[in-house]
Parts: C-alpha cells; sequence; structure tokens
C-alpha cells in the first residue's frame, strides 16, 4: 500500500496498512534479542550499581533521536537488557516475580498492538466480554455466588484500595447526613494482622481515614491472625465508640507465605457484620491448584477479595482483579461522564467497566490470562503453582537440618525465611552478616535473594515462584550465603581481635 498524500516520517512510525509489514520486521528484531538474551542468560542479574548504570541513562540526549530501530535496539540493551534483573534464571529467589507463560507474551503482544481500552463498550468491544467472563470465571472459582462482580486492576494494592473504599462507603451509609459522615471517618477502623501487606496502611490514608485507622492483630507461631484476638479488638473499637468498617485476611503474607485461618474470621464478620476482605494476592494461585484448594476454606464468604495473576498465574505484569461478592456494592466507584458512560447506557444495558473501576483508560490485560487459559487451561497452571510450593516444602527440610542457618516458619505456600547464624565470638554479628550476604550475593550475579525482619532481627528470604528452581540451585545458594556471610565474620572477628590486643 502507498503512503497517503502528505504522509511525513513522523506518520510512517504510525502502525497501520501501511506500515504492517515494517511493524513485523520491527518487533521480529525486538523479540529476537530478547529471545537470545533469555537463552543465553547464565546469572539472574548482573551486579551492576545505581552508580554506574545512571550515568549511561543520564547522559543520553531525548532530545536527538536516533532515527532508526536497530540503533534504539542497540541502546536499550546497554541500558536495560544486558542488567536487567531476570525472573526466569533458577537462582533468582527474591521477590513475587514469576518466569512468565508464553501464551500470556502472545496475548501482551496483541493486545499492545490494538490498543483497546477497558473502560466504554465502544473502546473495546470483545475485550469487555472477554475481561468480563474472566471475572465470572475467578469468582466461580472463589464460590462468591451468582451476584458476584469485579474488575481489573493494576495490582494487588489498587485491588486492595478499592475492596477498602467499597467498604468504607459501605460503612457510611449509615451516616443521615454530610455533617454525620464527617463526624464517623475519623472514628473507622480498619484491622489486620500484623503479617500483613503495608497497602492497608497506605489505602487508609488514600481514603482519607485517622492516622490511627489501622490496628494489626497479633499473629500465632505460624504467622497467622489469631481469632481470638481479631474478636476482643472489634469489642473494644465498639467499647471506644470506633467503627470497624473492615477486616482484611491475608491469604498468602508477603513474607512468610502464611494463610490466615479464613473461615473462622468470616464467621466472626459475619457475627459482628463486618466487611470482609481478604488480600489473596499471592495465594490466588491455590485457586487451581489440584491438590490445595482447601488451603483457601472459607475465602468464598468474603465481601471482597484481591487476586494477583502476575503472581501466582505465571502472568507478566500487571494481571490483578478485585472482586466482590454484591455487584450493587461497586456503586460507590460509579461516575457518569456525558461525554463517556452517560446514565442512559446503564439503562441501554451497555456494558462500561469504567462504572467498576477507579481508573479510566485501562490496558486489555485480560487477555494474557484468556489466552493462557484457553491454551493451558487452569489444570496446568495449577500444577506449576503446586511445584514450587513443593519445592518450598523441600528448601524448607534442606535449611532446617543444615545447622549453619536458622529457618523460621514452614510456609503453605513458597517463601522459606531463614537466617545464617554464625558461631562462637560472631554470634552477635548475625544481623550484619545476613545483610552482607545478600549484598554480596547481589553484587556478585550470582543469585538474588530477598530480607526482611522477624521480631527485629535481619534475615533472608526465598520466594519460590519458578519451577524450574531445583533443590540443587537452592543448596548453591545457600553454600554461597554462608560462604559471604562466614567471611565477613571472620573478617569483623579477626579485626576486632587486633584492636584489642593492639
Amino acid at each position: 500500500m502507498e503512503a497517503r498524500s502528505g504522509s511525513t516520517p513522523a506518520r510512517g512510525q504510525l502502525l497501520n496498512g501501511g506500515t504492517a509489514a515494517r511493524y513485523r520486521a520491527v518487533v521480529a528484531d525486538g523479540v529476537g534479542r530478547v529471545a537470545r538474551r533469555v537463552a543465553g542468560v547464565d546469572r539472574p542479574f548482573t551486579g551492576v550499581t545505581p552508580g554506574e548504570l545512571a550515568p549511561r541513562v543520564a547522559g543520553i540526549d531525548l532530545d536527538r533521536p536516533l532515527g532508526d530501530a536497530t540503533a534504539a535496539l542497540d541502546e536499550l540493551d546497554e541500558v536495560y537488557l544486558r542488567d536487567a534483573v531476570w525472573f526466569h534464571h533458577p537462582r533468582y529467589l527474591a521477590h513475587l516475580n514469576c518466569p512468565v507463560v508464553i501464551p500470556a507474551l502472545l496475548g501482551e503482544a496483541v493486545l499492545t498492538a490494538v490498543n483497546s481500552s477497558l473502560d466504554t463498550w465502544d473502546q473495546s468491544i470483545g475485550a469487555t466480554l472477554i475481561e468480563r467472563r474472566l471475572v465470572d470465571w475467578t469468582a466461580e472459582r472463589i464460590g462468591l455466588g451468582p451476584a458476584a462482580d469485579g474488575v481489573f486492576t493494576s495490582g494487588g494494592s489498587q485491588s486492595n484500595l478499592q475492596a477498602l473504599l467499597l467498604a468504607r462507603e459501605e460503612a457510611c451509609q449509615a451516616a443521615p447526613s454530610r455533617d454525620a459522615r464527617a463526624e464517623l471517618l475519623p472514628r473507622l477502623r480498619v484491622l489486620t494482622s500484623t503479617a500483613g501487606h503495608f497497602s492497608v496502611q497506605k489505602s487508609a490514608k488514600l481514603l482519607g481515614l485517622a492516622p490511627d485507622a489501622v490496628r494489626t492483630i497479633p499473629t500465632d507461631a505460624q504467622r497467622r491472625m489469631i481469632p481470638a484476638a481479631l474478636r476482643r479488638e472489634i469489642e473494644r473499637c465498639r467499647r471506644d465508640g470506633q467503627v470497624v468498617m473492615a477486616v482484611v485476611a491475608t491469604a498468602g503474607t508477603t513474607d512468610f507465605g502464611s494463610i490466615d485461618p479464613l473461615d473462622e474470621i468470616a464467621g466472626i464478620c459475619a457475627a459482628t457484620g463486618v466487611w470482609l476482605h481478604v488480600d489473596a494476592a499471592y495465594g490466588c494461585g491455590l485457586l487451581v491448584s489440584p491438590t490445595r484448594r482447601h488451603l483457601l476454606d472459607g475465602i468464598e464468604r468474603a465481601d471482597s477479595v484481591t487476586v494477583d495473576y502476575h503472581k501466582s498465574f505465571f502472568q507478566p505484569v500487571s494481571s490483578s482483579a478485585v472482586l466482590v461478592r454484591d455487584r450493587r456494592t461497586l456503586r460507590h466507584v460509579t461516575y457518569h461522564a456525558d461525554y463517556l458512560n452517560p446514565a442512559r447506557m446503564v439503562e441501554q444495558r451497555i456494558p462500561n467497566q469504567v462504572d467498576k473501576s477507579l481508573q479510566t483508560t485501562r490496558r486489555f490485560d485480560a487477555l494474557k490470562l484468556w489466552l493462557t487459559l484457553r491454551v493451558m487451561g487452569p489444570d496446568q497452571l495449577g500444577d506449576l503453582f503446586d511445584e514450587v510450593v513443593e519445592r518450598a516444602a523441600g528448601a524448607w527440610e534442606l535449611i532446617s537440618e543444615d545447622p549453619r542457618f536458622e529457618v523460621v516458619t514452614k510456609s503453605p505456600l513458597s517463601t522459606v525465611v531463614f537466617r545464617y547464624l554464625p558461631t562462637g565470638p560472631g554470634r552477635g554479628l548475625a544481623d550484619a552478616a545476613n545483610l552482607y550476604a545478600r549484598e554480596a550475593l547481589a553484587a556478585s550475579g550470582a543469585a538474588v535473594v530477598a530480607s526482611t525482619t522477624v521480631d527485629g532481627r535481619h534475615f533472608l528470604k526465598f520466594t519460590l515462584l519458578n519451577p524450574e528452581t531445583t533443590l540443587d540451585d537452592v543448596g548453591h545458594v545457600l553454600q554461597l550465603i554462608a560462604e559471604h556471610a562466614g567471611r565477613y565474620v571472620h573478617e569483623r572477628t579477626t579485626a576486632d581481635l587486633a584492636c584489642r590486643v593492639g
């Protein structure tokens, strides 16, 4: 097809019928480069520091384009691909980042080229129906019932924010006037466990709640919320004239992978008339597990649920959703704009996802999960998640039997929290030694692990979300940690001894 009259070089960069062949070639070049990188990676990270990489990025003059995709990709390799952190590598063991399945990558390629926007039907057509079908499918997996609904979001933090916004608005319905609402807001409380996600506190701040609105409930030895303590806190809040607007239970805490006793917590919330939100951003993989679905028993009683497909369904970021038991509660985020989604469209039964979402313009992220399910099916996804859970159990056994390490509670999911334990005169250096070992490991690029604190002490953390990770990989990383930490302790104790002698 010939270029239209008046075409310019800039217009030649637009994807259309006349540029489709070049689009295919350019994208194929980019995909080929990434594929070669993925195939050739021998460690998860290069160890590059901000001080080393930042000058390279800062030195690029964005006002002087290269004018050629090949040159731009060459440059991108220098400032991004070469030093990327590769989550598919079996010795990436740090955060809740998963390797991604190929059907989802196909979905990513399709959705970015078509560029549908999921706010209104007239911008998305079939994309809206696909997202709605996936929301229904997820709600069915949870067991929320026939009145359930939901919407895709950018991630667990946004899903938690929207769920708590709905809970706040439901609580505020008891206020008969604006003045009464203003008086009620400072008294609203949100209860979650001490191991819950920090997005609960962030959401409370964004929702205009009091600085002390979030009350944390103690956990047991398995880092699960203690139901009796929850019941006592609800009673205490009410005695003090406060209103518990929501309880946030966690199905898969970030640090420990612990799952709160959902059914017992749901019973307490039902008896006290409190909104129950379950943050299953991590544990949602159990929804498709052939063997472990029972670990989520009680989630079906929730008023709202967060799921992160980009954690436990092996999807690319972003892919998350918030689900609600009663679709009517989504009215709290509905606003009708005459130019976009006028109220008459509701009567005309035109499906506009913006009526349910905090966002307006929104990507068709649901397509990635759709193609994954159509190619692989839920059982294969569940098998992958079961594999990483089993691998974590094996890692926990390996570490618990190694006298060089101390391990925290065994997770029902795929995290292991542990630390190196120096002996003799270096015992007091445990915190510093573990921090040093993590940094030294990252600097070498041989492996990437996470860190956290437990009861004020520094620990390391494996988060296993890669079925390709073996116990041999785990054992190798443990040996590296012991070597780095042991070297640090030896050097420190030797230096201290020399100072005392001197």
